[in-house]
């Protein structure tokens, strides 16, 4: 393989591709990326064996060919170099290595067998369906702040998406849960995803997917799903990903009705205040106690080493008034997570979750498990 491709262009890729590979592994050639060059461009590869990114990019292609290279010193040398454009020459001899060129720099890496780099891409993935990148993309960031970290509970995570019906006619429907906290984002489903089976798309894979998509919220995202399996094109870059082998939990049966108690209370000013009081908590629950009555919303924490703080905020009241302990980082979370001007926050009793909407949002949702404080 002969070729010649634009630097900046090369950095670009091998950034992107080197957040997939692990940087500690016991197979060597999950370390390299997969050079493949021919008649119309390059396509470079990496893979962790749980997922598998290529990107493709123009190139100059003197002789076509397939070469591995490691990850990271390409992606350095890339960087690193003066020239406009990178030579990558690995004609001679048995190809073990590769002469590399810019300016006036020159590299000889050593390769592995191109036949020996894994790949994800076999099997059938037959239930196909597009939607607009930046559908996708919000969607993901509105749900993914609620991923659990516990490894115990591994179907949870990662993201939960199928097909269900609402309001008399089927929705993408995306959901995460950590058993705290509960976020919700439905689309209407697009052609072909009626025949999706439901998966889990785990947290590596979503966290690649909310840094990919930004650079092409203008193209569609074309999705395809098996049941082990998940591949995304979106530009010039296909994921195939692993999907997490578990069945998500009915989360239907945590998502509370409409309370009795209705508050309606400015977002930006409810994260601001749940910031402040937090700062004399020390736990890592971050407890914070919220007094909602119809004179507005009193915040306050109150911690045996540092003190006590409370906060003001002004709402639009219906109902009884109510006392309930949160977790102040979730709060701020579903905040941060809600693009309203306004959150409804729908409560019962200091015992039941909370329904938490952003005014004018109908397509997501979010529940809120209390604490005691």
């Amino acid at each position: 393989m002969k070729i010649n491709v634009p630097r900046e262009t090369l950095v670009a890729a091998a950034a992107q591709l080197s957040r997939i590979v692990e940087r500690r592994n016991t197979i060597p050639i999950l370390s390299n990326l997969l050079l493949r060059a021919d008649e119309d461009g390059l396509a470079i590869t990496a893979t962790d064996l749980d997922m598998e990114a290529t990107c493709r990019i123009k190139a100059e292609v003197l002789v076509p060919g397939a070469i591995t290279l490691p990850a990271g010193q390409l992606k350095d040398i890339a960087a690193k170099v003066a020239g406009e454009s990178v030579s990558i020459d690995a004609t001679a001899g048995e190809r073990q290595q590769a002469i590399i060129k810019s300016g006036r720099s020159r590299f000889q890496l050593n390769t592995l067998p191109e036949a020996d780099f894994p790949s994800l891409a076999a099997g059938e993935m037959p239930a196909p369906w597009t939607l607009p990148a930046k559908d996708l993309l919000a969607t993901i960031q509105q749900v993914q702040f609620a991923i659990s970290s516990e490894e115990t509970r591994y179907y949870l995570n990662g993201i939960h998406f199928h097909v269900v019906d609402h309001q008399d006619a089927p929705h993408l429907t995306a959901v995460a849960t950590d058993g705290h906290r509960l976020a919700l984002r439905r689309v209407p489903a697009p052609e072909g995803a009626a025949d999706m089976p439901p998966i889990i798309l785990p947290r590596k894979a979503v966290v690649e997917f909310a840094k990919l998509l930004p650079d092409w919220s203008a193209s569609d995202a074309k999705v395809a799903v098996s049941t082990t399996k998940l591949r995304l094109e979106v530009g010039t870059t296909t994921l195939i990903t692993k999907l997490i082998d578990g069945t998500f939990p009915d989360y239907t049966r945590v998502i509370p009705a409409p309370g009795s108690t209705q508050v309606g209370v400015n977002r930006k000013a409810l994260a601001e205040a749940c910031d402040r009081v937090c700062t004399v908590s020390t736990g890592k629950a971050r407890a914070v106690k919220f007094a909602f009555a119809a004179e507005g919303l009193t915040l306050k924490v109150t911690d045996t080493d540092m003190g006590e703080a409370t906060d003001d905020v002004a709402t639009e009241h219906e109902g009884e008034p109510i006392e309930i302990g949160f977790n102040g980082t979730y709060l701020q979370d579903i905040a941060g997570a809600s693009k309203a001007e306004k959150l409804n926050i729908s409560l019962s009793e200091p015992g039941l979750p909370a329904l938490i909407t952003g005014d004018g949002e109908s397509a997501a949702l979010f529940v809120l498990m209390p604490m005691r404080v």
